[in-house]
Order: C-alpha cells, then sequence, then structure tokens
C-alpha cells in the first residue's frame, strides 16, 4: 500500500512552499505521495494547525511543522517499510 503524506499548508505562505519543495526528494526516494491541503480550507484544521502551518502529517500523526525536518522524515518512512 503507497505511503501518503499531507502537508498542510497555505497558498501565501513561504515557509509552507519552502516544505514542499524540501519533501519532493524524500517523496521520490520513498514512493511517497504527499497530498497538499490549504488549511484555510477546513475550520476544523484551522482551530488545530493555525499557528504551526506548514506542518507534514501521516494520518494523525505529526512529523515535523514550520521547517522540514528530514532526518526524522528519513527515520520515519524508514520505519514505515
Amino acid at each position: 500500500m503507497a505511503i501518503e503524506l499531507t502537508l498542510l499548508s497555505r497558498s501565501y505562505c513561504h515557509l509552507c512552499h519552502e516544505m514542499e519543495a524540501a519533501i519532493a526528494p524524500l517523496a521520490d526516494e520513498f514512493a511517497v505521495r504527499v497530498a497538499v491541503l490549504d488549511v484555510d480550507a477546513d475550520p476544523l484544521l484551522v482551530e488545530r494547525y493555525d499557528e504551526l502551518v506548514p506542518v507534514l502529517l501521516h494520518g494523525e500523526t505529526e512529523i515535523c511543522h514550520y521547517f522540514l525536518d528530514a532526518p526524522k522524515l528519513r527515520e520515519y518512512l524508514l520505519g514505515l517499510k
């Protein structure tokens, strides 16, 4: 089964764009799909993650926020294999 991560993002957020670009090489390496969701489109997401965006999730598990923690993501993905 393919792994899907979720990036909670905002269209005007430079940190969000930077995290999305930083994730791409690891997503390619591990054949991971990254779904980018606009946090502002869902009031519940805004309530929970507003000040933490960008946030990288796997299901309900928060992997990192603000900046990509590449070593942590790599370790997490290796643990899923």
